[in-house]
């Protein structure tokens, strides 16, 4: 699998485990905000935790959103990464935070009744249809999440999973697609997943 991939540098704090994680894989990676290495990679990873403000104030200030947006292979995010590539994000509670408007739908805080948040351990995830990434996974392989904000369900769900209300584990249109999990903590599950996305 000799690929360029890289991992986009969004200012984040879990870069170090994606970036082990597909190492562990045999494929070399290269973590960069410069424009140039990120347009010819073969595959792209856009990592994330912490708020979305922070990350898109990060990603606006390396001057990286028309970039990001103009990818034509395939680029995949990871938990805060997948939140940053819809329209919006409601986790500010002051205002909505403008996101990368790579896929249609909105973050919005769960609303899981009398279960804690942040939603944090193992949970099944399902697939929807045809979805290339869980090729060889089980239907109900588990992830590991931690979150509180959530993609509800919708036509670019491409994995749904249930904590008190569905919603969307993964999405995914055109080349851009996103996981809420984190497959770098996702034991073999995770592993089978990075490795379906570089394989595409």
């Amino acid at each position: 699998m000799n690929q360029k991939i890289v991992i986009v540098n969004t200012g984040c704090a879990n870069i170090s485990s994606v970036k082990f994680a597909v190492e562990h894989l045999g494929v070399k990676v290269e973590v960069s905000d410069d424009v140039n290495i990120i347009q010819k990679a073969d595959k792209v990873f856009l990592p994330g935790v912490g708020s979305a403000n922070a990350a898109m104030a990060s990603i606006k200030q390396k001057q990286l959103v028309a970039s990001i947006q103009q990818l034509t292979q395939p680029v995949l995010g990871i938990c805060l990464g997948m939140q940053l590539m819809v329209e919006s994000s409601e986790e500010s509670l002051s205002d909505n935070t403008p996101c990368l408007n790579l896929i249609p739908g909105q973050v919005k805080r769960m609303q899981v009744g009398d279960l804690r948040l942040p939603h944090m351990g193992w949970n099944t995830v399902t697939p929807v249809g045809d979805a290339p990434l869980f090729k060889g996974l089980d239907d109900n392989s588990y992830f590991y999440f931690v979150h509180s904000f959530a993609v509800g369900i919708s036509e670019h769900t491409m994995a749904s999973c249930q904590y008190g209300m569905d919603f969307s584990a993964g999405i995914h249109k055109d080349n851009f697609f996103g996981v809420q999990f984190h497959p770098e903590r996702s034991s073999n599950a995770g592993a089978q997943l990075l490795k379906n996305f570089i394989q595409l």
